[in-house]
């Protein structure tokens, strides 16, 4: 019939609208690629590097941590009592006669922990106390608190049950030298990234970011570091590595 032939206005209806879309596409699509090409472009035109600094420091500050102590039957608890006194004022002649004096020591109060007879038969009663005194001692002076630590065998000779438990080295000044090392380690990264882009031809832009990373701080040559930091408490000359990284536009 003549309801269902197509017409020449309908034909060309449908091409037109056909046309239509197809242009949008076409718009669209080049868009798209314009928009990709545009970032790919942007990010081309940036260069990230990592800058470090690194400084050989010597300690100006000494922990020593020691403790003395005693065991002692139940039935003898106040003379176990009365040997740690002894023992203390042992303690305190050693270190005042190796020139360290009473505001660099600080001295924990007594511990004190039962003991159990667990020998058949023995039912798990207390059968005595074991005291314990722990001393801290901070001092500038490294040398001298070196020295006392290597002498504290005369402790034990004068009866004393004195445990040695390490020396540990700070260095009091770090806040000091890190902002130093910051710029020095952001300084290298331009330099770094100066010369990688000389080496492709481009001129170097200026600094778009720079983030900080933590500091390392090892005994000298060392290559034990963590993503959290470290600070290395052993050696009394250290070495601190500052990292920066950063990255700059290209032009």
């Amino acid at each position: 019939t003549m309801e269902n032939t197509p017409t020449l206005s309908n034909w060309r209806g449908s091409q037109v609208a056909a046309a239509t879309v197809l242009g949008l596409a076409i718009i669209i699509g080049t868009g798209i690629a314009a928009f990709s090409f545009y970032r790919v472009k942007s990010l081309s035109d940036v260069i990230s590097v990592t800058g470090s600094a690194q400084k050989v420091i010597t300690s100006d500050v000494v922990k020593w941590h020691a403790n003395f102590s005693r065991t002692t039957d139940a039935e003898n608890l106040k003379t176990g009592n009365e040997q740690m006194m002894a023992d203390l004022k042992a303690v305190r002649g050693f270190l005042k006669l190796n020139g360290i004096s009473d505001d660099q020591i600080t001295i924990a109060p007594l511990s004190m922990f039962p003991t159990y007879d667990n020998t058949p038969g023995g039912s798990g009663r207390i059968n005595g106390y074991s005291l314990s005194q722990n001393i801290d001692i901070e001092a500038n002076d490294i040398d001298k608190v070196v020295a006392a630590a290597q002498k504290s065998g005369d402790l034990i000779n004068q009866g004393v049950v004195f445990s040695n438990n390490g020396l540990e080295y700070y260095y009091s000044k770090l806040n000091d030298i890190k902002v130093g090392m910051l710029a020095e380690a952001t300084k290298n990264a331009k330099e770094r990234a100066l010369a990688i882009a000389e080496n492709t031809g481009v001129n170097l832009g200026t600094m778009r970011s720079a983030s900080m990373g933590v500091l390392q701080i090892t005994p000298v040559n060392s290559v034990d570091v963590s993503d959290y930091g470290t600070y290395d408490t052993s050696s009394k000359v250290k070495q601190i590595t500052a990292v920066v990284r950063a990255s700059f536009s290209l032009k």
